[in-house]
């Protein structure tokens, strides 16, 4: 049988796991016994996306919302680049060489010139009309 000495070691990691199951717990009931039962019109009314939930599955949709939310998504790509290309580019304690630092520097431009273009593309379509 284990020693009491070796057990209370594990005691913080019980009161842990004990007050992480009360707030799960809470979090999970308490919505369940505070929101309102009967829902509100407006919430289930059409979706983002432009049409009704509960259609049929084979009705015409406006393709304008997926063509925002893929725009969105190369954008945030283009963020997600541009970032750590800036943190990196001239630091010195990575001890890269000048012509590396000034190729990168233009690849990035060419990268912004390739989003430039596609971006232009698609408001010159209409794309970002609303009709």
């Amino acid at each position: 049988m284990a020693t009491p000495e070796f057990l209370l070691e594990y005691l913080p990691i019980v009161v842990f796991l004990g007050i992480a199951t009360v707030l799960a717990l809470g979090f999970v009931i308490a919505p369940v016994l505070i929101a309102p039962s009967a829902p509100d019109p407006e919430k289930v009314s059409t979706y983002e996306c432009g049409f009704n939930a509960f259609d049929d599955a084979r009705m015409k949709f406006d393709v304008q919302f997926y063509i925002v939310a893929i725009l969105f998504i190369i954008v945030d790509l283009d963020v997600a680049f541009l970032f750590p290309w800036a943190v990196t580019l001239f630091n010195p304690e990575l001890g890269t060489d000048r012509g590396f630092q000034i190729f990168a520097f233009w690849s990035m431009f060419v990268f912004l010139f390739v989003f430039a273009v596609g971006f232009l593309y698609e408001w010159k379509k209409g794309a970002l009309e609303w009709r």
